[in-house]
């Protein structure tokens, strides 16, 4: 079951989200907000798979919600909805999963609503492997980078660092569907990770800088930044 919650100081449109929300998601637990302290108070206690935010909101904007939201250990999916169009630029800098607008609401709701769920099962979706100290499993959503070395692949994650043999050819395509990016010849990475993209370089979520490759920066640039603004 799917936990959502939906923040805005609009009783008619928080009445609207909802009624989608129950349509496209038939099962889904539902919580609404107009106090955006209180939903943070309440996803710290235990955290939503997907966050419904209005930007514009008295006390504490949207903005600040999901700055503090996304400090905390688990990551729910934050979708800003706003009547300020020009704001989707700005939202950009807190790696939000989805941007609708109020007045576009009837036609952009359902599309990102739908991808929302589908990235919500992929997290569950895991990554195994074989190291010289044995099987290792780890969670998709939990690595940010493959890092190639010699006949061998690093697999980088906040906590650990992993070797084991593989090509990186191999890996791109086994990986491509699950929203992993082919940047240079010697790194792959987890767009998910990624907080800036920047001319010849990517900052991931760790403060750690790689470089595009000059065969792969037009393509590559083109993947990131679908995938943020999407």
């Amino acid at each position: 079951m799917l936990h959502v919650a939906i923040c805005d100081d609009e009783k008619k449109i928080l009445d609207d989200l909802f009624e989608q929300v129950r349509w496209t998601f038939e099962d889904a637990d539902i919580s609404c907000y107009s106090d955006g302290k209180r939903l943070i108070s309440d996803n710290e206690k235990s955290p939503f798979d997907i966050i419904m935010l209005d930007i514009d909101m008295p006390e504490i904007s949207g903005f600040s919600v999901a700055e503090s939201i996304q400090k905390m250990a688990v990551k729910p999916l934050i979708i800003f909805v706003t009547s300020h169009d020009e704001l989707v630029y700005d939202s950009l800098m807190l790696h939000p999963f989805g941007f609708v607008r109020k007045s576009h609401m009837d036609v952009e709701l359902e599309k990102v609503l739908k991808d929302a769920e589908e990235e919500v099962a992929s997290r569950e979706k895991h990554f195994f492997f074989h190291t010289a100290s044995g099987n290792v499993k780890l969670r998709l959503e939990d690595i940010l980078y493959f890092e190639s070395e010699g006949n061998y692949l690093k697999v980088i994650t906040d906590d650990e660092e992993y070797r084991f043999r593989e090509t990186m050819q191999t890996l791109e395509m086994s990986l491509s569907s699950d929203g992993f990016v082919r940047i240079h010849k010697g790194f792959l990475l987890n767009q998910g990770s990624v907080k800036m993209i920047k001319s010849d370089s990517v900052i991931l979520s760790n403060d750690v800088q790689l470089p595009f490759g000059r065969s792969y920066l037009e393509s590559a640039r083109k993947k990131l930044m679908r995938g943020m603004i999407r």
